[in-house]
Parts: structure tokens; sequence; C-alpha cells
């Protein structure tokens, strides 16, 4: 018999976002649903052990691709290599298709299923008929869920496939039938994927970004139970315990169970787990940010003033546009408060951020736009400076 771990199921979660994608509810997703949380809170374990099973059971066609687990792909690769596995599984029903596509788009459909060992669409392809085809012979709406899709601004095919992908979706969502396409984007920055939605000449201007709710109070009890009937009755967690180990994780349930393991294995038959989980989740917390500090200390006083300025806008959820007069101005500004030269110029703040893409600190879209690497630094950072 497989081995199997226990699961936490957000079942009514995946419920009311498929509602709101198939338009039974107050909001409208019809445009695209952008989710984002951090890495690591469960967002690619709903999406594959909820979100998707609903999808299914509502007769929709889930097609799923990870831009972050296959980062040395490029992004539109992976996109359309998904879409043309999925139009795959059904080369062995040509007929039945035929009587919903046509000879035509058969033959598109023969060609896609062989081109896919190339993780590539067939030249000529676009991405709109290759997703009207999938909607037509599987006769069910497609759901394009794509993973960390801010990596797809990683180079320019990735941004020419999220402009595909918004063509697609007119496409298929006009006139007076059925909608074939609902797009589904998640992200672990929220920043980033901002880049996607903010301005007209992104591919989903005007599209709003939707918090992925972090998992809660339900789940600790969920890891409480799981935990303490692996141990003895005298040796039990204490749920406010979990929870506050795992708020000081960032509610990241891997680091929690992390965490536990240490906590459990190492004391055994201890009576005191509560007050050790405690001490444990404040070394974890103290350790990141010990990182963080240490990144920073190594920082000139201007890249330091550019970190920090970027950390505001990020905490007050506004873009951050480097090269700005007011940008410049709070720059500088962060510079004199700890009697630095106050030198933030243009090319001199251009300079500071090619240091600190180098030091995988700040993450730079394909087309220019600047966000925090790790957005959880910004809490870090605003507090460090208020010290």
């Amino acid at each position: 018999m497989s081995p199997s771990r226990p699961i936490f199921k957000r079942e009514a979660l995946a419920e009311s976002l498929a509602r709101d994608l198939a338009g039974e509810s107050f909001v409208d997703y019809s445009s695209g649903l952008f989710l984002a949380a951090p890495r690591r809170t469960g967002k690619s374990t709903f999406l594959s052990n909820d979100f998707i099973p609903e999808c299914e059971k509502r007769g929709w066609l889930a097609v799923y691709v990870d831009l972050w687990a296959s980062r040395e792909t490029d992004p539109a690769d992976l996109i359309s290599g998904a879409i043309g596995s999925a139009l795959s599984e059904f080369d062995s029903a040509v007929s039945k298709a035929a009587k919903k596509a046509g000879i035509e788009k058969i033959n598109l459909l023969r060609t896609l299923s062989w081109d896919f060992t190339k993780s590539q669409l067939p030249s000529g392809t676009t991405l709109a008929k290759a997703l009207e085809v999938l909607h037509e012979v599987s006769g069910k709406m497609v759901i394009l869920i794509i993973d960390e899709a801010q990596h797809a601004l990683n180079s320019e095919s990735g941004v020419n496939t999220m402009f595909a992908l918004k063509a697609a979706r007119d496409h298929l969502n006009r006139g007076n039938r059925p909608d074939g396409l609902r797009l589904v984007f998640t992200g672990s920055s929220r920043d980033k994927l901002a880049n996607l939605v903010l301005k007209s000449k992104q591919p989903f201007y005007g599209a709003n970004i939707t918090p992925f709710p972090l998992l809660a109070h339900d789940f600790v009890g969920f890891v409480t139970d799981v935990w303490n009937r692996r141990l003895a009755a005298t040796n039990q967690f204490n749920i406010e315990d979990m929870e506050y180990a795992f708020q000081r994780v960032g509610r990241r349930p891997e680091m929690l169970n992390k965490l536990l393991t240490e906590v459990s294995v190492g004391l055994g038959e201890a009576c005191n787990l509560g007050d050790l989980l405690r001490t444990g989740a404040l070394n974890h917390q103290a350790g990141a940010w010990s990182d963080y500090e240490s990144a920073y200390n190594d920082l000139s006083p201007l890249q330091q003033a550019v970190l920090v300025v970027m950390a505001e806008r990020t905490i007050g959820k506004q873009p951050f546009a480097p090269f700005a007069e007011q940008t410049l101005l709070d720059v500088n500004r962060k510079l004199e408060q700890v009697q630095a030269e106050p030198n933030a110029t243009t090319p001199n703040v251009q300079k500071a951020l090619d240091v600190l893409r180098e030091k995988e600190l700040v993450w730079k879209a394909n087309r220019g736009e600047y966000a925090l690497e790790d957005s959880s630094m910004a809490q870090w950072l605003t507090r460090a400076v208020q010290r």
C-alpha cells in the first residue's frame, strides 16, 4: 500500500472562486482571475487538491502550467506546451471531435499532438486558434491556470504570450454563444503580478489583483489534530501555541511542519512542547530577518535608500517609479537622514538598481518595472529604518 498523508481541503474556497468564474456572484472574473500571496503559503496545493477538481466537477477543462517549476524554460514554450498536451488527450477521439471542429481543425489537432514533443505549437498556429480547437473538441469551457504567472514577464516572448492569451480570451468569450475560456493567474508577489494589469500598455490592463486567502485557524486546528494523534496523550500541542507559531513563520505550512518536526523529534516525551514551539518559531523569524539584515548591511547608502523607498511603496501598495522626480526626492531624503550624500540622480539610481538585481534583492520585468524579489522583506525594511 502506498503511503498517504492527511490533506487539508479548502472546498468552500474552491467553490466560491468557481462561482465567481462562472458569473454566479457579484464578482466578475471574465477578464481574468489574478491571485496573489507569498510563496509557500499553499497556492499550488490548493490549485491541485481543490480548485482543479472543482473545475472538473463543473464540467470544465482545467489546463495547468507552473512557470516557477521550470524556470530554465521560456514561459511561452511552457504555456503552449501545456495547451498542446491538453489537445493531445483528444487525439484518439478524432471521429467524435470531427463533429465539433471540422476537418481543417482536426488536421490542426493532429499536428498539435505531434508537435507537443517539442513543447511548442506548430509554426503559424496562434494560441487563440489552439485554445479554440481545444474548446471545440472538448466541448467544455477551458480554464487555463498559470501558476507564478509573473515569470512570463521575464522574456519578450513571455510578454507576447500574455497578449496572445488576452486575444484568445476576447475571441472565445464574444457573441451570444457560451464563454469558452477563463484565465487564472497566480503570483507570489503582488507587485510583480500587478505588472500585467496596472498600465494601459500591459496585457490585462484594468483587471484586479485578488489577495489569495491565507490558511486560517481551521488549518491550524487540522494540523494540531494530525500531530497530536502521533504523540502521547501526555505530550500534546496546544492549538494557541500552534497558531502563534504558524503566524510567526508567515503562515507557511512547510515551515510549520519543519518546526514541529524539530520540536517533536528532539524532545520526545517532554512536557513543555508549547513553550519550545514558541521559542522555535521566534528563532525562525529571527533567522529570516537576520538574512535580510546581512544583505542590507552589504549595500551602499544609496542602494539601501533605494531599497527602503521600494519597501515603502510595497507596503503602501503603490507602484515604484525609479526615475520619477518624487522617487528621487524620497531617496535623497533617506540619504540625508543617515547623513549620507544625497546623490540620487537617474544614472546613479539605475546603477544602484543594477547592483540590487545582481544581489537578487530586486526583480525587473522585461518592460522595465521593478519590484522587491521577496516582498516579505518590505516589512523588515520599514521596521529597520524606524529603529
